[in-house]
């Protein structure tokens, strides 16, 4: 694993010497492919673009990260920032020295799994219940994971623990990136999906759209200008307390579930109403 390790921090020491001057797209790039963007903000934006990619970029970030943060806890995957600071790998000659900033301090799972996922063609025609199952079942086995090997010893928590040890910056270390965050963050995400598609609002908006033939591009322009307006007012209204334990990872779940509820049924059937109302009125 040391070498695997080494060669993780040679290349980043590389892009971070010879690319300094990219820095700034770098870091886009990388909070454009942090989870709680992807679904907070890319999945809006191709719900109402690709309906079918969107469904199936949840399910592959949702089960990808599961099997991510498994392989994390049995495998105890280590990021580059931290392992350089503590191995012996080096001996006596100097280590590569690696710029810190406040994503590569996040404590969740680093691996990417899902390309397999991504070919899938049931995901598609999941009904709510498999939704449910799948949800409930992602969470419950990563839980008895965790509790099965806390009471072997094993800390899960360790990179937490690295994290504070080792970045820069203490406030850069958040709960909200913690493996368990993640877990029922994406657990959420992936309820709220299934919830939305297959509500009651979902199929009127979605009826409605097709039999009174409202403009597509018009209702889809909309439809994506509210949602993204709602989320951010949602996300910088409601923040679960911290410090509350078991409450933060159920409100976390409960507010990940809200995003592709919102997505999919709420603003949609508000939007078609709206127009309807609009409809009937200039008649």
């Amino acid at each position: 694993m040391d070498l695997l390790y080494s060669s993780g921090v040679s290349s980043t020491s590389y892009l971070q010497t010879h690319y300094s001057h990219n820095q700034g797209y770098f870091l886009l790039v990388s909070m454009a492919t942090d989870l709680r963007n992807t679904f907070f903000l890319l999945f809006p934006i191709w719900f109402h673009v690709q309906q079918a990619e969107a469904v199936k970029l949840v399910w592959v970030a949702v089960v990808g990260d599961w099997v991510n943060l498994m392989l994390k806890w049995l495998l105890f995957g280590d990021r580059p920032y931290w392992w350089v600071q503590e191995t012996g790998f080096y001996g006596n000659s100097s280590q590569p020295l690696i710029e810190q900033f406040p994503m590569t301090c996040e404590t969740g799972p680093g691996i990417l799994v899902a390309d397999s996922l991504s070919r899938t063609q049931q995901i598609f025609k999941a009904c709510l219940r498999s939704y449910v199952l799948t949800s409930l079942l992602l969470l419950s086995l990563a839980l008895l994971l965790y509790l099965c090997l806390q009471l072997a010893g094993v800390n899960l928590l360790w990179s937490v623990e690295k994290a504070r040890r080792w970045c820069r910056q203490a406030e850069w270390v958040s709960v909200d990136t913690s493996p368990l965050a993640s877990l029922f963050r994406n657990s959420g995400t992936l309820m709220g999906l299934g919830l939305g598609l297959h509500s009651p609002l979902h199929v009127h908006s979605s009826e409605t759209v097709v039999s009174r033939g409202v403009d597509g591009a018009i209702y889809k322009g909309i439809c994506l200008s509210a949602t993204l307006v709602v989320l951010q007012l949602f996300d910088s209204a409601f923040q679960p307390p911290i410090h509350s334990g078991a409450l933060f990872y159920l409100l976390s779940f409960c507010k990940s579930a809200t995003v592709p509820l919102t997505t999919v049924a709420i603003v949609p059937y508000c939007v078609t109403t709206a127009l309807k109302y609009k409809r009937e009125k200039l008649l």
